[in-house]
């Protein structure tokens, strides 16, 4: 039977215009077929609902569609026909329903207000745009006002009305002094959500006559400006001075102190309100309090929490801000206002209406003559929408009637379909907060066959790979397809093929024999078509001999081999990479056909070099790794470093330029390869040397270029291979005169650190760049592509501006020029910057995820709109996390995992999953201010893997025949365990390996007795588990069956440390019992005994061996507890023992032996301590007068010693020390000897360490 599948999303080569209905067609976008295909009328541009035009540009209203036939155009103004050939200042753009008014000459935007739609007519039938309201914006100007100043005392709260005039749009609202800079705010003063400027409590600094409200009209560009506001703040001390000027002395007089105040809301007022919130939009709740001290705002959601991810707190706390709000925001929200002396608050009872929001909106039906469909239109709100059909433009009720449709509320059922049903339908959903308006079309196509694949295509896949042959298709009715192979071939089935919905053939497997013609055939009731296409399956390449590693030493060559086979008729390329990127450009290295050579190797040589074969079809890489050793040294020559230039001196002073010559000192054996000459500037900064120019060592005078406005004084520095010289003395000194600036900044850039602002930045020039005294800058900016005038502020020597109030994320050209007292600099060029950026607003949505294999998936998911970014993309980030085994069932903690994937990418790969869990995964866009909400959660699955080897194996219980297996699990099933594989043979004397035995175990088990065995023989043994997917990795063991009982030797077991090999089962009997433990002796080396023997600042270590001679031991030890990498010596020979020098004092340490080129092969871990170390005085005792008469005394004595000595030995008598050292000498106090040197007295701590390996 054949097998169907559907292709993912990134191997579909149709797009369906419905996927609704099961029976509805499938429409490949094939630009040729589509030509031929009539349809109806479907709008693809048209303007927004609320559409607010500048009133001095023309007006176009937008109004796109596409059909088959194109489609004609007409428009209704305020619900009746809009006749655009009777007015004279409105035309339709050709082949569009796009209309323009045209304003700038003569007409009145005023005169086009309304309401209008768009309908787009073709025989199926009609489409209908929205309803486009027209509205000129305005920005009227402030209504004349008389302002009194503003008196008010000390500590009291204050309210500054802005009362905007009212524009279309409304405008924004910012506070500005009369030098353009806006006013700074606080906890204590700050802007509220109406303009006004709110005052908790005033103080002396708030004294000023320039509090002016700006308005800024966004659409038309426009900045309208209230007349300043005075305020005059009464500070108690000049209160006091005031009163006492007109008291007399006998008068009680003196106002009160500054009186701390609780707090009192000064909006919103009364203790509760309401506010009434759109789904979708942005909720802003504000509470502003005076007090003194100055309150503080604290939020809270009664019943409830604010929402977390969507909930930001603005100016100060004073304004929450919820973003996305739904119906499950509505509730009463409390501000609390608090200081020292007491709160105050506010309840806003929020509630959340909805505009109507599609759950099903209907979509495009493509069906045959005679089948049935259904159009769905589902919307929600608060209240809930009312849902009205329409069509053609007409309302249903009143269209012409249709046999095969029947509406039924939400739904229009069509029945047994003909060609004269075909009509675009619209769908209504309205509440008194909005409409949803969406267009569908039903199109009834009678089509024979065709085939969209070109014919005789030709396929090329590698062998052992999937090969997928294209039938694109289309007819209608939808055609069934065939495949055959050759011409007259017979039809393919079977399970080594498979049979796509979208008529691909897929050959899972393709093998050489594979290679041929393929035929598809498509039929339906009204016709039958055919197409081949070619398959050639080729041979894989491989490389057949690989680089190897290589040491070498400095200043060699070095070659590395790449030989390879591949198909004969495909072009293999050959490249060579270091350390995963191109090779350096350097002549050294020479790629020959199979070779790359370097040659004259230096240390950065040092690296991994890969060889990556390409051809058109597959690519193979292998690499291998050089170590670049030291050559032997060789002696170096000592030269020595110039002496320093001498009698430097000034001629032909101009403007611009000076000429400087000196008087070279001695070369010292090396000769002078460059002068440097470096330069002061006394004026701007003396006492700092610049680099000003170098020239050649046979140089003696040179020409120098100079800036105006600087006080120059030179100094020369000699330079030889060996170094530089001492600086010379410095040269008289010379100041040129002022002059315009040269240059304008540099590192000019526009970046906002808010998402209301334009931070432009600079480098400022440095003082001798001035030319002259009084540096300052022009600061200009104006929004890119918005035709507006540059906006200037000249500032002093700085290197910011803030420009205040900016649209978020909006780029503006930016340029800054030097002026000083002289003049100005030349005009700058101009660079891009952007206001700033905000959190972006939406998470991505279509999130979907494609798990490839046990460890690796593949998610994807849709890019959010560039212009809820609010910013540059930086990326998008996938957080994902395991969620539980599934063949544990137990959970852990969850440890999330993060990939960044950089720019637009809409896809990436979740590498290093384990098998057989469950996972959890979101996605979130990323710009330059930070994440934005996350995807809902996405749950995905992956598939079960091979399990990882046993835990353990135990051979125990040794008899003349038999031998008794113990294991544990995996660690790691990765799946559910189906059984275990045990496979065993004989070792005889000369390590031949006999006949292999393999058993099949149930998965339940854990012991085992083999019985029957040959006694006094060495069996080895192969153990792994299974699970459906196959065979994990094995352990082995080794075990001798002994020659009676009495032999039973002495206890010792380890667990395999094991490794991979390919074996072949066969089905021995088996017995499982609850075995004894008898431990059987270990058949693989170890090292056992380890002792250190330490001092301050070196240990001996030492141990014994019992395994092959010829050895290669090493040594590696760290400090006890650390988590640093081990430290490692090698042992010279096969000696067992080793001197550990250049200890820490007073440090534990951990030590452990291995030998060379056993894998896993060491001693257990040994903890040794180093002697404390000695304290050392400060003063020297050599010099002491007690020291010298001591060592005075010590000396005589032993000469009198010494003259007894050998006046006895001259009597032939014997020292009775010495009698005792001959008659009782320890043969275990000697000295320790050692090839690398001996050791004398010290204080040993010795630890011994007898478990074996």
């Amino acid at each position: 039977m054949m097998k169907k599948k559907r292709l993912s999303a990134s191997k579909a080569s149709l797009v369906l215009f419905l996927c609704q209905m099961i029976s509805a067609l499938d429409v490949p976008l094939d630009s040729k077929l589509l030509e031929e295909l009539s349809q109806p009328p479907t709008i693809t541009q048209q303007s927004p609902k609320d559409y607010i035009v500048d009133p001095r540009e023309n007006i176009v209203i937008q109004c796109e569609a596409k059909g088959k036939p194109p489609p004609s155009f007409s428009w209704t103004r305020n619900g009746t026909h809009f006749d655009i050939d009777k007015d004279a200042q409105v035309t339709m753009k050709p082949n569009s329903g796009t209309l323009v008014i045209n304003i700038m000459n003569g007409g009145k935007a005023e005169a086009y207000e309304g309401i209008y739609q768009c309908t787009a007519r073709n025989e199926r039938g009609a489409a209908i745009s929205n309803n486009i309201v027209i509205r000129p914006s305005r920005s009227p100007l402030w209504t004349k006002e008389k302002l009194e100043p503003h008196q008010v005392r000390e500590g009291d709260s204050l309210v500054l009305h802005c009362r905007p005039p009212v524009g279309l749009p409304p405008p924004i609202i910012f506070w500005m002094d009369n030098a353009f800079q806006r006013l700074p705010q606080s906890e204590r003063v700050s802007q509220g959500l109406n303009g006004d400027l709110y005052f908790s409590n005033v103080q002396p600094e708030d004294t000023r006559e320039d509090y002016i409200c700006y308005a800024r009209f966004n659409h038309t560009q426009t900045i309208q400006q209230k007349q300043p506001i005075s305020v005059k703040v009464f500070s108690m001390d000049s209160l006091n001075d005031t009163i006492a000027a007109n008291l007399s002395d006998t008068d009680i007089y003196g106002a009160k102190p500054v009186t701390e105040k609780q707090p009192i809301l000064l909006t919103p007022t009364g203790s509760t309100s309401t506010k009434v919130e759109l789904r979708g939009s942005v909720l802003l709740l504000e509470c502003i309090a005076a007090g003194l001290p100055t309150p503080g705002i604290h939020w809270i959601k009664e019943g409830g929490e604010l929402p977390a991810n969507r909930t930001f707190f603005e100016n100060f706390k004073k304004t929450l801000k919820i973003i996305d709000v739904s119906e499950a925001d509505s509730g009463n929200y409390k501000c609390i206002a608090r200081n020292i002396l007491g709160s105050a608050y506010h309840v806003i009872s929020v509630t959340v209406k909805a505009a109507p929001y599609w759950i099903t909106a209907p979509r495009n039906l493509v069906l045959s003559p005679g089948e049935d469909g259904t159009l769905i239109c589902r919307a929600n709100g608060n209240p809930k929408p009312n849902i009205s059909w329409l069509a053609n433009g007409v309302p249903i009720a009143i269209a012409p009637e249709d046999p095969s449709r029947k509406v039924d509320g939400d739904t229009i059922i069509f029945s047994h379909v003909q060609e004269r049903s075909s009509a675009v339908y619209q769908c209504n959903a309205s509440n008194e907060y909005g409409y949803l308006l969406a267009n569908a079309f039903v199109n009834v196509l009678a089509e024979p066959p065709r085939i969209l694949t070109p014919a005789n295509k030709l396929y090329q896949v590698i062998a052992d790979s999937p090969a997928l042959l294209d039938c694109a298709y289309f007819g209608s009715p939808k055609p069934e397809i065939e495949w055959f192979k050759g011409v007259k071939g017979s039809i393919l089935r079977g399970n080594e093929y498979v049979f796509h919905d979208n008529g691909t053939l897929e050959i899972p497997v393709a093998q050489k024999d594979s290679t041929g013609t393929y035929t598809c055939v498509a039929r339906n009731e009204l016709g039958k078509i055919q197409n081949e296409v070619q398959l050639e399956v080729k041979d894989p390449t491989m490389i057949i001999k690989q680089p190897e590693y290589k040491v070498i030493q400095r200043y060699g060559q070095v070659s590395f081999e790449c030989i390879i086979k591949h198909d004969s008729t495909l072009l293999a390329t050959v490249t060579w990479l270091k350390d995963n990127d191109e090779l350096p450009d350097d002549e050294r290295f020479l790629v020959g056909k199979d070779n790359l050579t370097i040659m004259n190797v230096t240390d950065k040589d040092d690296g991994t070099y890969t060889c990556i074969v390409n051809t058109t079809l597959d690519s193979v890489s292998a690499s291998a790794v050089l170590t670049v050793v030291a050559a032997p040294p060789t002696p170096a020559i000592i030269y020595a470093r110039p002496n320093p230039p001498f009698d430097l001196e000034l001629t032909g002073q101009l403007e611009r330029s000076v000429e400087l010559s000196w008087i070279p000192g001695d070369e010292n054996n090396s000769p002078i390869t460059s002068f440097v000459i470096e330069y002061e500037d006394g004026l701007h900064e003396p006492g700092v040397w610049h680099y000003q120019t170098e020239v050649p060592g046979t140089q003696t005078t040179v020409q120098l270029k100079l800036s105006p406005y600087v006080n120059y004084s030179f100094r020369v520095i000699a330079v030889n291979e060996i170094g530089r010289s001492q600086p010379s003395e410095p040269s008289e000194q010379y100041l040129t005169k002022s002059a315009n600036p040269d240059e304008n900044p540099s590192n000019v850039q526009g970046i906002g650190s808010e998402p209301d602002n334009l931070v432009i930045t600079w480098e400022p020039l440095k003082g001798f760049q001035s030319n002259g005294p009084g540096l300052q800058y022009k600061v200009s900016w104006r929004q890119k592509d918005v035709d507006d005038e540059w906006t200037s502020v000249i500032v002093a020597n700085v290197s910011k501006y803030i420009v205040s109030g900016t649209p978020t994320f909006v780029p503006y050209e930016i340029k800054v020029q030097a002026l000083n007292d002289l003049g100005y600099a030349p005009e700058p060029s101009e660079v891009i910057g952007h206001s700033g950026e905000d959190l972006p607003m939406v998470a991505p949505g279509n999130v979907q995820v494609h798990v490839i294999n046990s460890t690796l998936a593949k998610v994807h998911w849709d890019p959010v709109p560039l212009k809820t970014v609010r910013g540059h993309l930086q990326g998008y980030k996938v957080y994902y996390w395991k969620v539980q085994s599934l063949s544990r069932r137990s959970r852990r903690h969850v440890e999330k995992k993060i990939l960044t994937f950089r720019g637009n990418k809409t896809f990436g790969m979740l590498p290093g999953l384990e098998p057989y869990s469950s996972y959890k995964l979101n996605v979130r866009v990323v710009n330059g201010k930070g994440e934005g909400p996350a995807s809902p959660d996405k749950v995905f699955k992956t598939p079960e893997g091979v399990p990882s080897s046993p835990s353990f194996l135990k051979i125990t219980n040794p008899t003349l025949d038999s031998l008794t297996l113990e294991w544990g699990s995996p660690t790691h099933p990765n799946g559910v365990l189906t059984s275990y594989v045990l496979k065993f043979q004989p070792i005889n004397n000369t390590h031949e390996l006999g006949p292999l035995v393999e058993i099949r175990i149930p998965a339940n088990e854990s012991s085992l007795i083999l019985k029957n065995l040959n006694y006094s023989t060495r069996y080895k043994f192969y153990f792994n588990a299974q699970t459906s997917v196959g065979s994990g990795s094995q352990i082995t063991e080794e075990a001798v069956t002994i020659m009676d009982e009495a032999g039973i030797l002495r206890p010792a077991v380890g667990a395999g440390k094991g490794y991979s090999e390919t074996l072949f089962a066969t089905s021995p009997v088996m017995h499982t019992v609850r075995p004894t433990f008898y431990k059987v002796q270990p058949l693989y080396p170890r090292i056992r005994n380890v002792t250190t023997a330490a001092a301050e600042t070196y240990a001996n270590i030492s141990w014994e061996y019992e395994g092959p001679d010829h050895a290669n031991f090493y040594v590696e030890y760290g400090v006890a507890g650390s988590k640093e990498d081990w430290k490692k010596e090698i042992v010279n020979g096969s000696r067992s023992f080793f001197v550990l020098k250049g200890l820490t004092p007073g440090t534990a340490y951990k030590v452990r032996v291995g030998a060379e080129g056993l894998s896993g092969f060491r001693s257990s871990e040994d903890v040794f301590e180093t002697g404390p170390a000695m304290a050392s005085r400060q003063v020297d005792i050599a010099t002491q007068g007690w020291f010298i008469g001591l060592m005075c005394a010590v000396a005589l004595l032993i000469l009198i010693l010494l003259i007894v000595c050998f006046i006895r030995r001259n009597k032939g008598g014997k020292y009775p020390v010495k009698e005792k050292e001959d008659a009782h000498a320890d043969p275990e106090i000697q000295p320790m000897k050692e090839d690398d040197g001996t050791f004398g007295e010290y204080r040993l701590f010795s630890f011994v360490s007898s478990a074996p390996f």
